[in-house]
């Protein structure tokens, strides 16, 4: 049993005054100082002045107008940060709609072979290739196209795409 001594009791949670000291800490550093803990500022400010000497009313409106003005800015940022998951989303759809009506076409596109030279350092090596799309895929959150080959099936990123053929009767063997 811990010595009542070296405890403190918060919440109805009794820590030790190590474990108590360590939560402290780890509030300290994980929480910023938004407008709650302004709030609680200026609230002690009110609760702790001097009764015969009161803050001057400019000052304290002062405070107000910045706390005020502090959550309109806390509003808008969180606004901002939805309307860019929205405009990310929306720009995604018309990609992979775009990309869909490739579906059927033939491309050329680079596809970058990794080998090792005779030393065992690595090399990169462009090789062009053609294929038919099969469909269109997003991996990692990169839209690709899926493209069959004779010999195997690749995703390929859109910026490596070299040409869109408009029908089969085009392609150059």
């Amino acid at each position: 049993m811990a010595n009542s001594l070296n405890t403190i009791t918060v919440d109805g949670v009794t820590y030790n005054s190590e474990a108590y000291a360590a939560t402290q800490t780890t509030k300290a550093t994980n929480q910023d100082l938004g407008k709650d803990a302004f709030l609680q500022l200026l609230v002690t400010q009110l609760r702790y002045q001097d009764p015969l000497e009161p803050q001057d009313n400019s000052q304290f409106i002062a405070q107000l107008a910045q706390f005020s003005a502090l959550e309109q800015m806390t509003n808008v940022s969180s606004g901002v940060e939805d309307l860019s998951k929205v405009v990310g989303n929306i720009d995604t759809s018309v990609l992979v709609g775009q990309l869909s009506s490739m579906i059927g076409r033939k491309i050329d596109w680079v596809e970058e072979i990794n080998s090792a030279d005779a030393d065992g350092n690595p090399v990169t090596t462009p090789k062009q290739m053609t294929g038919t799309v099969d469909g269109v895929t997003i991996a990692e959150g990169v839209p690709r196209v899926v493209v069959r080959t004779d010999t195997d099936v690749y995703q390929v990123d859109i910026a490596n795409i070299g040409r869109v053929y408009a029908d089969d009767t085009q392609v150059e063997a």
